[in-house]
């Protein structure tokens, strides 16, 4: 026998804090209650729906007294998508938000403070996401196929028909991809697509769940050649990512990093940096911060396609790359052919586990360090044996850069002498940072 849930009663309160995630804080007593949408500073109403042992979730009802940072989300289903959290939020408190996080985590959980802190690097706000994975879902009861992010915190995919943050080759045929699906027999059986734009094509991987028909096979294919969009099937794991049959293997993507006279080529599959404005702008800070010169020895980790390591060989001695992939190891060596560039080596090596052996024997003057979210700590033993002058963080993480901040101050004998943000995804509640340690 079912039960009628109680519907709780609407409160009052204001907004003390704002999360990054989009959420405020209310002044309430006992526990804390999380508000979606309300921003610091604001009195609203709203209606707690979710009690969780430590903090209470609450729907906001209505803003009473708006801050003067809020202004009107761009997107329609903006609080329904979990693409983005903070389009409600002017992009300059977004900014000084992250930093705050950041500079919070590294003395926090660090037990540091910078020296200096970097102005912020930002690009345009809007259009700027290069790279994206989008879900795909036949909703009967609609009669129509949905391509878009999930909604938040839910598994259904949002009912969108367009997206403010992704590049416009991608975030403007959102309608056009559901009608191509909704034509397909097997509409029901192709639960994403993998986006990537380069700087001379876009390309798209439908997985697929069952074999396409030929029918299928020939819709996508003119889709694809009247928008100029490479078309590629998944049809298990990534090893299966192949043309449509019939199809030869198109030209690589590429991105150019005109500064330093770089092309990078890269698969759909590959991982790099969504935003092309900021990651030009943070070579350049990278670069600028390491100040490598013709003697300089570089070990650049977790090293990708070069994006790091080739503009560094323009300006450094030797470079040596670590990265886990072993394909995009070779990539990133026919990167480096590509460029004419002899003086960075390439190597393949799992960076999770100690890696004393990889660079036994080997001294280097400067590192780059590009960790996943779970940081270096597995490398700190090794990095501390370098020795070497400066050690450059870059972070997608602050409570991991915060953490290894820590080892590098305490036992290494470094000095934080600067740390900034980077908006390498706006109207997110990403923190992405870099920071310099010096001996």
């Amino acid at each position: 026998m079912s039960r009628n849930r109680k519907i709780a009663e609407p409160e009052t309160a204001q907004i003390i804090d704002t999360l990054t995630d989009g959420r405020g804080v209310a002044d309430v007593p006992g526990k804390k209650v999380f508000v979606d949408g309300a921003l610091s500073g604001e009195t609203v109403r709203f209606r707690r729906h979710r009690k969780k042992k430590n903090f209470d979730e609450a729907e906001l009802l209505e803003i009473l007294v708006p801050a003067p940072e809020r202004v009107e989300p761009r997107c329609a289903v903006f609080g329904l998508c979990g693409g983005c959290s903070l389009q409600h939020l002017a992009a300059t408190e977004q900014l000084l938000m992250k930093q705050t996080v950041m500079l919070d985590s590294l003395q926090r959980i660090g037990g540091v403070i910078p020296e200096n802190i970097l102005p912020p690097l930002e690009g345009s706000p809007w259009g700027y996401r290069r790279k994206a994975r989008l879900a795909v879902k036949h909703v009967f009861k609609k009669d129509r196929v949905l391509v878009g992010f999930r909604e938040r915190n839910k598994p259904y995919v949002a009912d969108m028909h367009r997206c403010e943050t992704l590049h416009p080759l991608l975030g403007e045929k959102l309608d056009e991809l559901s009608e191509l699906i909704s034509g397909l027999s097997i509409r029901d059986r192709l639960p994403q697509i993998e986006c990537a734009v380069g700087d001379n094509a876009t390309a798209m991987i439908f997985r697929v769940l069952d074999a396409p028909s030929d029918a299928d096979i020939e819709a996508l294919a003119r889709w694809g050649e009247t928008r100029d969009i490479q078309m590629f099937l998944q049809t298990g794991g990534m090893e299966t990512v192949a043309p449509l049959p019939g199809r030869e293997w198109p030209e690589p993507l590429q991105y150019l990093l005109p500064e330093f006279d770089v092309t990078v080529a890269f698969t759909p599959t590959d991982f790099l940096q969504v935003h092309s404005q900021v990651n030009q702008m943070m070579i350049r800070q990278a670069i600028d911060l390491l100040a490598p010169d013709a003697t300089s020895s570089v070990l650049d980790l977790f090293c990708g396609l070069g994006n790091f390591s080739l503009p560094l060989a323009r300006v450094a001695g030797q470079v040596l790359g670590i990265e886990l992939a072993d394909d995009m190891v070779t990539r990133a060596r026919k990167n480096a052919s590509a460029c004419s560039l002899e003086n960075v080596e390439f190597r393949q090596a799992d960076l999770s586990k100690p890696m004393q052996d990889l660079v036994a024997g080997q001294s280097f003057d400067l590192i780059l360090l590009d960790p996943p979210r779970t940081g270096a700590a597995e490398l700190l033993d090794a990095l501390l044996e370098i020795r070497a002058e400066r050690v450059l963080y870059v972070s997608c993480h602050p409570g991991t850069l915060a953490r290894d901040a820590r080892r590098l101050v305490e036992e290494g004998g470094y000095r934080l002498t600067a740390a900034g943000v980077m908006d390498m995804f706006p109207q997110t509640s990403h923190v992405e940072s870099m920071a310099l340690f010096q001996r």
